[in-house]
């Protein structure tokens, strides 16, 4: 009798009625092996059976883990996220992310126990806490992306997130300044450091990371063009200077006269401070910096221009409502909206269209109005004055 291939065995019924389905392979050292699993039916039994089978086919273990959640997260975060070619930022969200929602809520479940039920149960559950539609999807998407590491290292037979959908944040409509405020907020920050990276995000729509990364060598005041090559981001390891997130985002934006006007009295200031500090002057070409030539730090950037905001009656102002309310400038002007898209460097038009769909509806309300103001629309007695078009058709 020849040797039995991997995944070979028998069905059958105990005396104590469960049925048992054995499979039979060949260890790494060539050792003939058996594995029996168990179920109330026949059926049952072979569908453990083929299980088996396929994890055998794979090369993943098939044994269940006993790894708990909470364990193979620090596992994961450890290594597969840390090696991951995922941007810093990006790997320190998914590290806080897991560590404050993931451990906690599902850390002591054994991994091969979770089951799809258990993560629609955390979305509610972080759903009725109050957190952002944003944050529910992220914690979502940070345990999909773990489980499927432990799916590829064979702790886990699937996936159960996969079964799950993936939360939805609704439709975003971005707030933005009106033009008064604007004035009112570039008055209040008349004689603060951080005056020209405001001015400038107002006048571009940049992101913050953006601007705090510009180079002099990527303006050309000219042209009155600047390229955006950089962003700039506080992580874990420091201040990092990196490239932007999608092939969108690097992108040639053209400078209004004012944004020219305003870097030109920039530089000239910043060449009387180097001068002013002397060899303590750290010279990386920043456009904004600190008072010895480093960039400035992110964090800074948006405490100060709360208190800013705050002194110009403009509480729930924040950094994203500058690049917003740009947007909604250019839209309000009568900019077409693919032109909008690629100025500010979204990766898909349809996500500026959903973000400003407040200026995009008030066009179509005076698109409207320029139908009405087209023709004459009322209703007239025929006078019989009036030709009918020639040969019956349209005018020419």
């Amino acid at each position: 009798m020849g040797r039995r291939a991997n995944g070979e065995g028998s069905v059958f019924k105990q005396a104590d009625g469960r049925w048992v389905a054995e499979v039979s392979y060949r260890d790494e050292l060539g050792k003939l092996r058996r594995r029996r699993v168990y179920g109330s039916t026949q059926t049952e039994a072979r569908r453990k059976q083929r299980v088996v089978r396929e994890a055998l086919q794979r090369g993943t273990p098939i044994k269940p883990s006993t790894t708990s959640v909470a364990s193979w997260i620090e596992t994961w975060i450890n290594g597969s996220l840390a090696a991951s070619d995922r941007r810093q930022s990006t790997i320190d969200l998914y590290t806080a992310v897991a560590r404050r929602h993931l451990v906690p809520d599902l850390g002591q479940r054994r991994l091969d126990h979770l089951r799809p039920s258990d993560i629609e149960a955390l979305v509610v559950a972080k759903r009725k806490a109050g957190l952002a539609p944003s944050t529910v999807r992220t914690i979502y998407t940070v345990l999909r992306a773990a489980l499927d590491i432990a799916v590829r290292d064979g702790l886990m037979q699937s996936n159960p997130a996969v079964a799950v959908r993936r939360p939805s944040i609704g439709r975003r409509e971005a707030d933005f300044l009106t033009p008064t405020q604007a004035r009112s907020l570039l008055d209040a920050l008349e004689g603060e450091r951080i005056e020209p990276v405001i001015r400038l995000l107002l006048a571009t729509g940049l992101r913050r990371g953006e601007a705090l990364a510009l180079h002099w060598a990527d303006i050309d005041l000219e042209s009155r063009i600047l390229r955006i090559r950089w962003t700039l981001t506080r992580t874990s390891v420091g201040l990092v200077l990196g490239e932007p997130k999608t092939d969108k985002s690097r992108r040639s934006v053209s400078l209004p006269g004012s944004a020219v006007d305003l870097l030109r009295e920039h530089r000239s200031r910043q060449a009387d401070e180097r001068r002013r500090a002397g060899d303590t002057w750290v010279e990386q070409d920043f456009v904004f910096t600190t008072e010895i030539g480093t960039p400035l730090e992110p964090r800074n950037v948006l405490r100060r221009f709360g208190v800013v905001a705050r002194r110009a009656g403009l509480p729930g102002a924040h950094l994203h409502t500058l690049r917003h309310s740009a947007a909604s400038f250019l839209l309000a002007a009568g900019v077409h909206i693919k032109v909008v898209q690629e100025h500010l460097g979204h990766s898909s038009f349809a996500i500026t269209a959903d973000i400003y769909s407040h200026v995009t509806s008030e066009q179509s309300r005076e698109a409207a109005d320029h139908l009405d103001r087209a023709v004459d629309w009322s209703r007239r007695e025929d006078d019989g004055d009036t030709p009918p078009p020639p040969d019956g058709g349209l005018w020419r």
